[in-house]
């Protein structure tokens, strides 16, 4: 019997029976095995229901049984297990059981492959094993760490990056950028044979484990399909020849107030496809926080570079759950309590929020919980099944988020320490990132209508205990001589005159923690930190938007014209620019020193505009479409810009967005995807100095002790 070490890259059913696993070994080969693997649903209710439902199933190739299994609001439950030794069959006889007896409850129907793996193995992606071979079969597999390691042995990757020339959505591309290591050429597409052929040969010799791809997805993937179909020359992108490439098709989904766009897939099997455009976060924390996100949730690389933090924080619910004995539900079974309007009212509140003192304040520290709700729910035992019981064992939530949370704040700790030049800083910083994406959407995830494990009483528990906290620090605080100038949700700012260095602030942290028994971390001492007011009001301030410069000169912002998707680039780089000027100031006073550069460097910018010396590539509008295009009465610039890609053919859907230029004249934008160019002269300058305008009085804003002229904005 022979055996093989190396890192778990891929898991996925074979449609013969049993899984496919690829192992990258420690010697550089990649070996795809075989391996023997038995999935089963459940099924629980009325008891003649669940006979009918037997006899319907006793005709196919499963496996029956009837057992007691828990559940974790309703305890044990007796269930018809049904089982398949094909994962592959599973979701075809959940689909015609569960069409056929509607009225079932069912349980571990819709578990991902992988977690079923993992939860049996103890193994992980990404992670290293031992596997007990028989020629091309697994026979066991065994962990050699876990996905809690704080430093995990490298994986040496094959990376092959691919890119069109052009965006292939404004025009056509005549060449594909190929990257691999430091070596960078281009293959032109026609004639599409030569292409296809080079491209093939590539993919045979440099046989990558991730395709990293712009328009991958969109554009790459579905014209070698085509291209392939016409030409007759077979390119099969997989590395294991013996699948085809899964697309998924493109969707509009609404969640948490705003709907969402996500485009059409291609995954791979074998190696893994991820297409930069069409990645959610990829562009917050990189292919390192991706690959971290697939250790600890057991989803793929593929999915969880596609798919939101929220299901990531499902999966690992649902692996919580079976590691632990306790069936998955296929939908939501418990509702929220009935509650008087009273009780209501007094239940259904949010984080704390403590209006902030309007204006211009020096050496103030911001004191952050570090992953307050996550904590709140590990401390104090907050899950759905928990709430409102005095004695209880540790939940299936707080069970999940604990080794989260101390991986995240072992991380944190570690980047501390070391210097910002080290080259470890920005990965350990994407996976840190990662790690908290997580750990923000897993408090949601408790009030969401949808959630397999969700409770909105157990929500609100955790906004109350916040809200109580928050009381705690400010209390502590004031009686240590501080003035809170400002609370939100999880972060206070303080000030005291005499304290100007972080270490001065140490006793206060130490204190509220003693209080709290939740841990907390300095964000910085700002020398100057601005809160803003409404532009409507003057006198009403705006909780979430501020912006300062560090003791260090390091700027930090929320809520103003940098943080918004909406803005152009021009605006931004001129926003950071400004604000870094006013960043060499020390304290408040000095900040009119600043005032005439600003001035005249805004100046200065708004000439290069109106003198054409501005690449239209910044001046780029974005904005996404809420609904579609026929429900709009009074078609917004973005629905306008929409409406102009629809006339050549192009299909827009609610959630994308649109990239346009604001013109003179009707219709008053121009789509930037269109093929014809845009003349620069009918660019809309005054529209674009108006924008610049609104972010100047943003960070130069005259209910401010600094008192701008209103002229000179």
């Amino acid at each position: 019997m022979d055996e093989a070490i190396g890192w778990l890259l891929d898991i996925y059913a074979d449609s013969e029976g049993g899984i496919i696993l690829w192992l990258l070994e420690d010697d550089g080969k990649r070996l795809r095995l075989q391996m023997d693997f038995s999935v089963t649903l459940y099924a629980a209710g009325d008891f003649a229901l669940l006979r009918q439902a037997w006899i319907y199933l006793k005709a196919k190739d499963v496996k029956l049984e009837r057992m007691t299994r828990r559940d974790l609001f309703l305890g044990e439950r007796d269930v018809m297990s049904v089982t398949t030794s094909n994962p592959s069959k599973l979701p075809k006889i959940f689909s015609a059981l569960s069409l056929q007896f509607p009225s079932l409850d069912y349980y571990d129907a819709d578990i991902p492959l992988s977690l079923r793996f993992i939860a049996q193995t103890n193994t992980h992606l990404l992670g290293r094993c031992r596997v007990k071979l028989d020629e091309e079969w697994a026979l066991a597999i065994e962990p050699l760490d876990s996905p809690w390691e704080i430093d995990p042995t490298p994986i040496p990757l094959r990376i092959l990056t691919l890119s069109p020339d052009v965006n292939p959505v404004i025009r056509k591309p005549m060449s594909l950028k190929i990257k691999y290591k430091q070596g960078e050429y281009s293959l032109a597409l026609e004639p599409t044979r030569s292409f296809l052929v080079g491209l093939k040969a590539d993919l045979k010799r440099i046989d990558p484990d991730l395709i990293l791809t712009e328009y991958g997805d969109t554009w790459l993937f579905p014209s070698l399909k085509l291209w392939t179909k016409e030409s007759g020359i077979e390119l099969n992108p997989n590395r294991d020849q013996s699948r085809g490439i899964q697309t998924r098709r493109a969707d509009s989904y609404f969640a948490y107030g705003q709907v969402v766009y996500r485009g059409a897939q291609a995954h791979l099997f074998g190696r893994w496809h991820i297409d930069r455009h069409n990645a959610m976060s990829f562009g917050e924390y990189g292919l390192e926080g991706v690959m971290e996100q697939a250790r600890v949730t057991g989803l793929g690389v593929q999915e969880m570079a596609r798919k939101s933090p929220g299901a990531g924080i499902t999966a690992m619910q649902m692996y919580t759950a079976l590691r632990n004995g306790v069936m998955v539900p296929f939908q939501k079974q418990q509702v929220e309590g009935k509650k008087t309007l009273a009780e209501l009212i007094r239940a259904d509140h949010g984080g704390l929020i403590y209006q902030p003192i309007i204006g211009l304040h020096s050496h103030v520290a911001q004191i952050d919980f570090s992953s307050m709700y996550p904590a709140i729910m590990v401390k104090h035992n907050i899950s759905p099944e928990t709430v409102g019981k005095d004695e209880s064992p540790e939940g299936l939530v707080p069970k999940t988020l604990r080794p989260l949370l101390e991986k995240r704040l072992m991380l944190k700790n570690i980047i501390s320490e070391l210097n910002p030049r080290d080259c470890r800083v920005e990965i350990l910083k994407a996976r840190a990132a990662a790690l908290k994406w997580l750990l923000v959407v897993c408090f949601g995830y408790l009030g969401y209508k949808n959630a397999r494990f969700g409770k909105i009483e157990s929500h609100e528990a955790v906004t109350a205990m916040s809200r109580e906290l928050m009381l705690q620090a400010k209390e502590v605080a004031e009686d240590m001589g501080f003035t809170v100038l400002h609370m939100y949700v999880d972060c206070l700012f303080v000030q005291q005159a005499g304290f100007e260095k972080s270490s001065d602030f140490t006793p206060l942290m130490d204190a509220i923690v003693q209080q709290t028994g939740i841990p907390i971390t300095l964000e910085g001492v700002f020398k100057w930190v601005a809160f803003l007011s409404s532009k409507r009001d003057v006198r009403v301030p705006v909780p979430n938007q501020y912006f300062g410069a560090f003791l260090d000169g390091s700027i930090k912002y929320r809520g103003i014209e940098l943080r918004r998707r909406d803005t152009t680039l021009w605006v931004r780089k001129i926003q950071l620019a400004v604000l870094e000027i006013m960043a060499q100031a020390d304290t408040p006073n000095k900040l009119a020193e600043c005032v005439p550069d600003v001035l005249a460097f805004v100046e200065h910018c708004k000439r290069n505009l109106k003198t054409g010396r501005i690449p239209l590539e910044e001046l780029i509008v974005r904005q996404k479409l809420s609904r579609v295009l026929d429900g709009y009465k009074s078609p917004s610039p973005a629905a306008r810009a929409a409406l102009q890609l629809q006339a050549t053919g192009r299909v827009i859907a609610p959630g994308q967005s649109v990239q346009f230029l604001f013109t003179r004249g009707a219709p008053g934008v121009h789509a930037w995807e269109l093929e014809e160019a845009l003349d620069p002269g009918r660019l809309d300058t005054k529209r674009y100095c108006m924008l610049l305008d609104r972010a100047m009085r943003t960070v130069l804003d005259p209910s401010k002790p600094l008192i701008i002229p209103e002229r000179l904005l």
